[in-house]
């Protein structure tokens, strides 16, 4: 006698089928996966996976309070580097340093924890802005915040998230909520 697994009844469920970093669907070709969450409240640590590689995670012990920032080939989709800067109570030139000098085509994955922007003056705004981002203008006091930008865009990038800080609509007390993006970012042709 062979019992019917769940898989054989026609009662079952079917199950959705997950993707490199948990997608719901498969990326198109030369176009890289992602998925990132910010951190929540100071508890819970960011993470950052890219085509199915945690880039950053508090399992891997590499995320900190404040930035998280991961440095990606654009055309290879490799990790050229990956750190988390304290924006509380770090020095702001150690993240000015990392930076700087990034090279055309270098995808810059950013999700905050805890205190992103205490420490972040109009230098600091202006690199992110010019990586491509929108709101970090605004950026405060532990707002969440997460971020895909590339040295070199033309335009504002369409993967950023950003949540005020605010009592009346924090998710936990002085905390906005965690944030979380996913999608899949075109490969750079070459790089420049």
């Amino acid at each position: 006698m062979r019992l019917a697994g769940p898989e054989n009844s026609a009662t079952a469920e079917p199950r959705a089928r997950k993707y490199k970093c948990g997608l719901p669907q498969p990326c198109p070709e030369e176009h890289l996966a992602f998925r990132m969450v910010s951190g929540a409240a100071n508890v819970i640590g960011p993470k950052i996976c890219l085509e199915d590689k945690m880039l950053m995670s508090s399992v891997k012990d590499n995320v900190g309070r404040g930035l998280n920032i991961a440095l990606v080939n654009g055309v290879s989709g490799e990790l050229i580097e990956a750190r988390a800067f304290d924006m509380w109570a770090g020095d702001v030139n150690d993240l000015l340093k990392f930076i700087r000098p990034l090279h055309e085509g270098t995808l810059v994955f950013v999700a905050s924890y805890d205190d992103p922007a205490t420490k972040m003056n109009e230098e600091t705004r202006k690199l992110f802005s010019d990586l491509g981002s929108k709101n970090v203008k605004d950026l405060a006091f532990r707002d969440s915040w997460v971020f895909v930008g590339a040295k070199g865009v033309q335009n504002k990038s369409p993967f950023e998230q950003h949540v005020k800080n605010s009592k009346h609509t924090n998710k936990y007390e002085g905390w906005p909520e965690a944030l979380e993006m996913e999608g899949c970012i075109p490969r750079r042709t070459t790089a420049s």
